[in-house]
């Protein structure tokens, strides 16, 4: 179960072309607004746009949402409903495309790639485990998929983070508990997928059994649900290693620039941005994993299922990534909606 950690984005990104962006001559002031705030106004006007929309970012220094859009009408809606409007070259349809095209003539191990929004374009890397014939294939892909496609390379090797909150145990393994849930009444605990894959009896640090498997999802996904099965306490909140704690009352869809903060029991707690979303990552081994979110948040081996969170909401489960906590690196999270959803559990 133990995974290494893999080195930081290398510096010198190949960047095949430039993303066309302008920033649309400044109307009236985009609204300040928080970040669930700024998700719910991104999720209005993508409706209201339709294909006209080209993705969406929250910008945390000036606190007001950033709409990518392929037109100046499309950017007159934008702005006329408090938000930032940017005129792009790519529509979320190209981007999609080009993920198409990776999916189906790049499925390399070794490699990651996520749609940005700031950037407008898919940024794909690939890890140190990538030779070079393969990474060959990979930038004759990109350069064929043209201002589309960013493509990077890594110094190190995608790994999922298998060592969470609090430590959990079993099988010579240990992750991280995620977040205590409820379904049916009953007390349960999300976690990481490839933790439950491997591991079906768990113990706290102590080594006193706590709880037993009630469904797993990996690859594809990367969440698992444990039910409780000892009487102990299992508040709605998050260990800060502190001598506190963060209550937890709900959940929340992650956004481009959200501030977010994760806790796990290697490197306990650490905080940073959410870069991207709907990230697949190519872990090696057929094990790979669609729609995480990605993030500059450190994080290392034994971390995984641990709580990503921003304020009082639950935003994913550590998944893998890169880098450790001495050099910095690149994270990724299960989100924790999809997993409630699939589990048919809730916060609390």
């Amino acid at each position: 179960m133990a995974g290494a950690g893999i080195a930081a984005l290398a510096a010198g990104a190949v960047t095949f072309q430039t993303a066309n962006a302008s920033e649309v001559p400044a109307g009236a002031a985009p609204r300040t607004l928080s970040v669930q705030a700024a998700g719910n106004l991104a999720s209005t006007l993508l409706q209201d746009l339709g294909g006209d929309a080209a993705g969406t970012y929250y910008d945390a220094k000036s606190k007001s949402l950033v709409v990518n859009v392929l037109d100046e009408t499309a950017a007159e809606t934008v702005e006329s409903a408090g938000a930032k409007a940017r005129v792009v070259a790519n529509s979320l349809a190209d981007l999609k495309s080009a993920r198409t095209t990776l999916t189906q003539d790049a499925t390399i191990p070794g490699t990651s790639w996520v749609t940005d929004p700031v950037s407008n374009k898919v940024v794909v890397t690939a890890d140190r485990t990538v030779s070079k014939a393969e990474w060959a294939k990979l930038t004759e892909v990109a350069e064929g998929l043209g201002a589309t496609v960013e493509l990077k390379r890594t110094q190190a090797e995608f790994k999922p983070f298998v060592a969470g909150g609090d430590a959990i145990t079993g099988n010579g393994g240990r992750c991280s508990l995620g977040f205590n849930v409820t379904k049916g009444g009953e007390p349960h605990f999300l976690t990481a997928g490839h933790c439950t894959e491997g591991i079906s009896t768990w113990s706290d640090s102590s080594g006193n059994v706590i709880g037993e498997n009630a469904a797993s999802s990996f690859p594809d996904d990367d969440f698992g649900l444990v039910k409780y099965t000892a009487d102990v306490a299992h508040p709605s909140e998050v260990n800060l290693y502190d001598g506190s704690s963060q209550p937890i009352s709900g959940a929340a869809e992650a956004t481009v620039g959200m501030q977010v903060t994760r806790s796990g029991s290697t490197t306990q707690v650490h905080s940073g941005t959410v870069t991207g979303l709907d990230a697949t990552v190519n872990y090696g081994n057929g094990d790979i994993v669609n729609g995480l979110i990605q993030t500059d948040v450190c994080a290392e081996p034994g971390d995984s299922g641990g709580s990503l969170f921003s304020g009082d909401k639950a935003v994913g489960l550590t998944s893998g990534g890169s880098g450790d906590c001495t050099s910095g690196g690149t994270t990724f999270f299960q989100p924790v909606t999809e997993a409630l959803s699939a589990t048919g559990t809730q916060i609390g």
